[in-house]
């Protein structure tokens, strides 16, 4: 299954555009064409991205993107803003709100997709380098003792722990190298 993008679009014709787009590149699409559903369908959906119109009735993009970085649940996800609202400046209001990506209407095709990827890859990225989120007390014993010394060797690697000029040993007998045989005396 592909990485889930969340599309918040009131207009009919960019909801499709953009989720047959993400579908032709194999992600998944989640489609919402209100504003005030966004939040409640983010949490149930749990985007990778989610992809936000700025300019809607009842609540705007900015607003979501403003609430959706205010909780602690979202905050993380990426979000990048389409918009033909590109009037000077705005595009740095939007990225001060919280949106990571920024494109314009009428979109490039090109430009969308390559955003889309860009964004998710530095989320992905950003989650490799940042450290797990402190565990309750009572969590780390209930999922076992002997899991943190798993997850820390102690030397950095198993060559770092043989004595100097020896090999560590080899993890598997398929990745073994076939030993040479000592040559053999000619009649």
């Amino acid at each position: 299954m592909g990485q889930k993008i969340l599309v918040v679009e009131d207009n009919e014709l960019n909801l499709k555009l953009f989720c047959d787009l993400l579908r032709a590149h194999a992600y998944v699409a989640e489609p919402v064409r209100d504003g005030r559903e966004a939040l409640a369908t983010a949490r149930s959906f749990g985007p990778d991205l989610i992809v936000m119109d700025i300019q809607m009735p009842h609540i705007t993009g900015l607003e979501l993107i403003e609430q959706i970085k205010a909780d602690d649940e979202l905050r993380p996800i990426p979000i990048m803003a389409v918009t033909a609202y590109a009037a000077k400046g705005d595009e740095e209001r939007i990225r001060d709100a919280g949106a990571e990506g920024y494109v314009s209407k009428p979109i490039s095709v090109l430009r969308f997709v390559e955003a889309v990827r860009t964004l998710l890859e530095a989320a992905a990225a950003r989650a490799e380098a940042e450290p797990p989120a402190p565990q309750a007390e009572g969590e780390a014993e209930a999922e076992g003792e002997g899991e943190a010394e798993a997850e820390s060797p102690g030397p950095e690697t198993e060559e770092a722990a043989a004595p100097e000029g020896e090999a560590a040993p080899e993890e598997s007998p398929e990745n073994a190298e076939p030993e040479e045989e000592p040559p053999t005396a000619s009649p």
